[in-house]
């Protein structure tokens, strides 16, 4: 079992480290700026990845229904417990419940579901990666800044390529096959630069509050896990797609909860402290949920 779970985890840990060793490198020489990469990453290949997941005849989005209702629920559940969390440290709420709701569901998420439940877990992990990252957009702007326009987001290229490819299955519609692997080749670049770009933005982030960065890493696994486990039987989910929503529960806080922190300025050192210190606490907790979804 040891050894089956380093054999899951150690690909996206390995290529993290990849990432962080060469935006070190670069350090040193002028820095590395990933600001295209990134940019590229979110507006063409994870959407091409959710696309082609979502648009084969296999997909059914009745089968996965539960699944979301059951990440809604960790989600929801992990909101309210920080929210008490936050008034008992004295913290801002706005600081503390969205790293502890949104998770690392893309960049992490999609690799270890595949690597662990194997390439037909895809449109499963992109049901989960759909869920958060919607709920994200919407209410996670709105928790930070209740003018946001979050009418606005079809206009997401992921939400976008999601909908598009909902509503082909919907119309019955076969995308052309060419056309299907040309799109599937690109957001095959999708998950190795994510992990990559975990890595760069790790290496760059720098501790600032390790109290609360602490006491997020800790909580968001454990507060997920306990949540997904509860979920699972009050929803009946058949042993592997319990096992996915627990993994889905122990992901780190997600990396776009600094990038909006820094943009509402929501006292954002202590959330890159949580995204930082909550993304290595990923090295004890990931393995930890493996080792009871795999059991």
């Amino acid at each position: 079992m040891l050894l089956r779970i380093f054999a899951i985890v150690f690909p996206i840990f390995a290529i993290i480290a990849v990432g962080w060793l060469y935006a070190r490198y670069r350090q040193s020489r002028g820095g590395l700026d990933m600001t295209f990469a990134n940019q590229l990453n979110m507006d063409v290949f994870v959407p091409a990845l959710v696309f082609a997941a979502l648009a084969t005849k296999s997909f059914d989005l009745a089968a996965y229904d539960r699944l979301a209702l059951g990440a809604l629920g960790v989600m929801f559940g992990s909101g309210l417990i920080a929210w008490g969390l936050a008034r008992v440290l004295g913290e801002q709420p706005k600081t503390l419940v969205p790293p502890m709701m949104f998770v690392n569901a893309g960049n992490m998420g999609l690799p270890l579901m595949v690597l662990a439940f194997g390439p037909d877990a895809l449109p499963a992990a992109v049901v989960l990666f759909f869920a958060e990252n919607t709920l994200h957009y919407v209410l996670g702007t709105w928790m930070l800044d209740h003018r946001a326009r979050v009418w606005n987001l079809w206009r997401v290229p992921v939400i976008f390529a999601a909908l598009a490819a909902l509503a082909l299955g919907w119309l019955n519609i076969e995308v052309w096959p060419p056309l299907y692997m040309a799109i599937k080749l690109l957001g095959e670049v999708a998950i190795p630069l994510l992990l990559f770009a975990l890595g760069v933005r790790m290496a760059v982030s720098r501790f600032s509050d390790l109290r609360v960065g602490l006491i997020g890493a800790i909580a968001c696994p454990l507060m997920g896990m306990a949540l997904a486990w509860g979920l699972a039987h009050a929803l009946d989910l058949d042993a592997h797609t319990a096992a996915m929503l627990l993994v889905f529960g122990a992901l780190p806080p997600a990396v776009l909860n600094y990038v909006f922190a820094e943009r509402y300025q929501q006292e954002p050192a202590k959330v890159a402290s949580i995204v930082m210190l909550g993304n290595l606490g990923a090295l004890l907790f990931v393995p930890l949920a493996l080792a009871l979804a795999l059991d």
